[in-house]
């Protein structure tokens, strides 16, 4: 459970990181299935940034009945987040982002609401978290983040290389006025931050991987008015605190 000192920091920044939410064994288990022929290969997809580069994300938006769902609805994840916002909540989407080593591509300055505003959610009540699965460093794109952003509100959103992102404009100012974090984090830490988080990660022209699982939420409060959005408003089954552990079979120790 998260502190007292962590929830005061994610309402004045936007984001907090948490040292050690899943295990070294908990993170080779995960990462031996997003590596092998699945559910991560037959959603993957890649996005360019200003430079060509491209990096892969696979995306879905049930809480399936596997690793990857054990992680969705893991309670270390699922009742910090409630925590943090206050009510109860519901799974948008989970992600695998894939940046690879000496190839993977930058991910342009933008906030998640920046998105989800579209698909008719009124409120940014919505909190992400993302779980480093490789030590996430500068040198191998990690996440920045611009504190205090969340609190600008949402900035208009368009097309930027291949992606879509926030007003550059806007956001450089921000940058100026409130500066920027490099969120490195070694495999394990967990990073929540809010749905009007400023964020972007550079290219990883490193000789190392930087993978990354990412739970969404959004508000029960905050369905939707439209037709659009990811996920079922229900209230999520929590799953076991020990039910990664239970898809090793075949994962070598």
């Amino acid at each position: 459970m998260l502190t007292l000192e962590q929830i005061q920091a994610f309402d004045r920044d936007g984001y907090v990181l948490v040292p050690d939410v899943f295990s070294a064994r908990e993170i080779e288990i995960l990462l031996a299935h997003v590596t092998k022929d699945g559910r991560v290969t037959k959603h993957q997809w890649a996005a360019l940034d200003a430079d060509g580069r491209s990096s892969k994300l696979s995306l879905w938006a049930d809480i399936s009945d596997d690793v990857f769902g054990a992680v969705s609805s893991s309670p270390r994840i699922v009742n910090n987040a409630r925590m943090l916002l206050r009510e109860d909540i519901y799974h948008w989407h989970s992600k695998v982002m894939l940046k690879e080593a000496k190839v993977g591509g930058a991910w342009e300055w933008h906030q998640d609401y920046g998105y989800w505003y579209g698909d008719g959610c009124l409120y940014p009540r919505m909190i992400s978290c993302m779980v480093a699965l490789d030590p996430a460093t500068k040198e191998n794109g990690c996440l920045k983040v611009v504190p205090g952003s969340h609190l600008l509100g949402r900035l208009d959103h368009g097309k930027v290389a291949g992606q879509v992102g926030a007003d550059q404009e806007r956001v450089q100012a921000a940058i100026d006025r409130l500066g920027l974090k490099y969120c490195e984090a070694p495999a394990g830490r967990a990073l929540f931050f809010h749905g009007n988080t400023f964020h972007s990660s550079e290219a990883n022209l490193s000789e190392r991987h930087r993978r990354a699982y990412i739970c969404c939420y959004n508000a029960l409060s905050n369905v939707p008015y439209s037709k659009n959005g990811h996920g079922k408003p229900e209230p999520i089954r929590v799953s076991p605190d020990d039910s990664i552990l239970s898809f090793a079979e075949g994962v070598t120790a």
